[in-house]
This record gives structure tokens, C-alpha cells and sequence, in this order.
């Protein structure tokens, strides 16, 4: 195993969850419900949000990449149910804040990529795998910050397709809340609650995530190579 590797992909891990989880925090604090910020979640420091969800953000990453070579995990943002459920739509934009801010996380690698182009330190490379999405034309420090960039690229992604899934518990459930009238969002708010249907609803989501991903990775990859026919 190259530990250097799991190191990389670890530290990725930590800061894309970290993002993920402030921004639902911070958006709920800014909207009226300032119990993440009491929690001390509202933080990009990975600490609370490791002691607050220690399995998904340190077991499961190291498990997943044992057995599929690439890492994925959990954390979570503590929410006063109340506020929640009387202001079902400001709920909504706080769940839509956490893949928003997978999607800039992104944006940010995307742009560090193609900065690199222009300066000839990376170049699209023959083949595209999670932790090679662009390759660097030397070895030393420009090949490591390859890595590092395409795993930010890659992860991302992944999270942001993962979370947006209309399926409990992910955050794209509560997307529907935006649309619904004030009955049927309560009776829709029992439903995704029910431990049952969100263990369900994320065995569904992990088994469609490779259709949902596939097509998105691949326009993602066309837009930051366009031309390049990347599928």
C-alpha cells in the first residue's frame, strides 16, 4: 500500500468534510439557527467534527479505501428540529450549503489545473483515474501537487453528486421541501425521519451513485479539457 497515497486522499477527505459541514452550520446560523455554531461545528478546524462523528470521518474513510482504493465518508451538523421544521425552506438552503460547498471546492481544483496548464506544469493525461486527473510534466513537487489537486477534483465531486441524491438521509431530500405546500412538507418531514427509510434511501443512493456519477464526471472532465472526448 502507498501510505503516501492514503495520507493524501486522508487529509483531502478531512477538509472537503470539514467545508461540507461548516457551510451547513454556517448557513444555518446566518438564517436563524444557531445551535451548529454552539456545538462549535460552524469551524473549518476538522477537530469537533471528528469528535462529533468519529466513525465516519476516521473508520469508514480507511475502510472504504481498503476495499474500493479510494475514500469516502460521513460527518454531520446538529440542527434544532424546531426551527427546522417551521422554516422548512431556509432548512432546505442550509442542506443545499454543504454540496455547494463540495461544488466550489471543485471549481478551486478546476482552476489550479488549468492555472498549471498555462504555466506548463501539468497536462491532461492519456488515462483518468480519482487521483489522476491532471498529470505534471516533472517529477518532484509539481507530480505530488498533481495528486493532490486531482484527488481534490475527484472527491469533491464525488460528494457533491453523492449528497444531492433526492434520497434520506442525504441532503437532496430536503430539496423538495422548497416546492412543497406547508401540509404536505410535514407529512414529507415524518417520512424522511424514519430510521427505517433513511437506512433504505442510503443503500439506494450508494448502489445508483455510479449512474448518477459517471455521466457527471465525464461532463466534468470535457469542460476541463474541452475537446479532449473524455468518457
Amino acid at each position: 500500500m502507498d501510505f503516501a497515497l492514503v495520507i493524501v486522499w486522508y487529509a483531502v477527505l478531512l477538509i472537503s468534510l470539514t467545508c461540507h459541514e461548516a457551510a451547513h452550520g454556517f448557513v444555518a446560523m446566518k438564517l436563524g439557527d444557531r445551535t451548529a455554531y454552539h456545538h462549535g461545528q460552524v469551524t473549518l478546524n476538522p477537530l469537533p467534527h471528528i469528535k462529533r462523528e468519529p466513525f465516519g470521518m476516521v473508520v469508514l474513510p480507511i475502510l472504504s479505501f481498503l476495499l474500493a482504493g479510494w475514500m469516502i465518508g460521513w460527518a454531520s451538523t446538529p440542527v434544532d428540529p424546531y426551527w427546522a421544521r417551521t422554516f422548512r425552506r431556509k432548512a432546505a438552503l442550509m442542506s443545499l450549503a454543504g454540496p455547494a460547498a463540495n461544488l466550489i471546492l471543485v471549481l478551486l481544483a478546476a482552476l489550479i489545473i488549468r492555472g498549471g496548464m498555462l504555466l506548463g506544469i501539468f497536462s491532461a493525461p492519456d488515462a483518468i483515474t480519482f487521483d489522476r486527473i491532471t498529470a505534471a510534466g516533472e517529477p518532484g513537487f509539481a507530480s505530488a501537487m498533481a495528486v493532490v489537486v486531482s484527488i481534490l477534483f475527484s472527491l469533491n465531486l464525488i460528494l457533491f453528486a453523492f449528497n444531492l441524491i433526492p434520497l434520506p438521509p442525504l441532503d437532496g431530500s430536503n430539496v423538495l421541501l422548497l416546492f412543497l405546500s406547508s401540509r404536505a412538507a410535514e407529512f414529507y418531514n415524518r417520512i424522511i425521519h424514519q430510521p427505517t427509510y433513511r437506512i433504505i434511501g442510503l443503500l439506494i443512493a450508494w448502489r445508483i451513485l455510479g449512474a448518477v456519477l459517471n455521466p457527471l464526471h465525464a461532463l466534468a472532465l470535457n469542460l476541463l479539457y474541452p475537446g479532449a472526448g473524455y468518457h
